[in-house]
């Protein structure tokens, strides 16, 4: 048996606890089955799903903690930590204690993910200034997350993925103003030896591992014409990545190198900010791409959505991202326990 998947259900108004419904209940049309090697640990107020059940009875057995003294058998569980016993659910209302919630949700699961007891964690969609609201003094998951585990912000990598285009950023969300700046050598450097890391724990072999890099500049500088960091930062930590041993390409002009990546000339790309590197992931995965946290000691997915408070409730909005984030967790952990992948 593998270590529980964890899933934390985020703002409990949004639509995190209605997809998990409709995704993981076994009477649901959409349902994801469970396979059965796999515990899943919901973490959050049961209330907010109940809210989303109607007349049918939980699918998940309750856990009094996340004590994990062994592998617990496969099967669908709910954690709910004890200041949130009494939450009242607004659903599709932003409010503070919605952010609170999903707060002590996220503060909760790092308990079993640091002790190495859980497997990894799929988070659901938590509103940023509802968590600041409630005193959680973060941007959101990531650094939630990276501080948790001892880390700086800048020391893990944004990885959004789908079946046909895999993208790593090297800055996250800075202003387009910022970004010059923060495009360094070692940003970029740590940028590709974390994407080589997914792509080896994702079982891919050493000869399909190819990471094409983006310029920061229009047609990559154009040999300095139109800017220089692509010959005085980016080039040279192409050049490192080489020689400690990763298969990584460029800078090439961005415009161009997507097409490439797609057609299966590359397995990843390393973007040099958000909107060059998630405009044409989105454009073909808009409703099943996965938001992955690089460089943290335990696996962590998420789905590529908001909160959606508007469509709460509605049963339209699409589960394919959280279904992907799932299968994506299922085979990391895998592939973490397997003896020739290293945690």
């Amino acid at each position: 048996m593998q270590r529980p998947l964890c899933i934390t259900l985020g703002d409990p108004n949004g639509l995190g606890p209605e997809l998990v419904c409709r995704l993981l209940a076994p009477d649901s049309s959409a349902a994801l089955p469970c396979d059965e090697y796999t515990a899943w640990v919901l973490i959050g107020p049961a209330a907010s799903l109940e809210v989303h059940l109607g007349n049918r009875k939980p699918f998940w057995k309750k856990l009094g903690s996340l004590e994990f003294q062994d592998a617990l058998e496969p099967g669908i569980y709910l954690y709910e930590p004890e200041p949130l016993r009494d939450f009242t659910p607004e659903p599709g209302t932003p409010t503070p204690e919605g952010g609170r919630a999903a707060g002590i949700s996220l503060a909760t699961v790092c308990e079993p993910l640091l002790a190495g007891t859980a497997g990894a964690v799929v988070t659901l969609p938590l509103n940023k200034a509802m968590l600041q609201a409630a005193g959680f003094d973060f941007p959101g998951h990531t650094e939630f997350l990276a501080e948790a585990a001892g880390m700086k912000p800048d020391e893990v990598t944004m990885h959004l993925c789908g079946d046909k285009l895999r993208v790593s950023l090297v800055t996250t969300h800075p202003s387009l103003a910022d970004v010059p700046r923060l495009v360094t050598y070692e940003r970029v450097l740590r940028c590709l030896t974390h994407t080589d890391g997914f792509l080896t724990d994702l079982g891919l072999e050493e000869d399909r591992r190819r990471i094409a890099v983006c310029g920061l500049n229009p047609h990559a500088g154009e040999s300095g014409a139109i800017g220089r960091e692509e010959i005085d930062i980016i080039g040279p930590a192409v050049a490192e990545a080489q020689a400690r041993g990763i298969d990584a390409y460029g800078p090439y002009p961005a415009d161009t190198l997507f097409y490439r990546a797609v057609h299966g000339e590359f397995e990843a790309v390393a973007a040099m900010y958000h909107d060059q590197g998630l405009t044409p992931l989105k454009l073909l995965h808009f409703h099943e791409a996965v938001n992955v946290t690089l460089g943290l000691p335990f696996v962590r997915t998420s789905v590529d959505h908001g909160t959606g408070y508007d469509l709460v409730g509605r049963h339209t909005a699409s589960t394919g991202s959280l279904k992907a984030a799932i299968t994506l967790a299922s085979t990391l952990i895998s592939q973490r326990n397997s003896p020739c992948i290293s945690e």
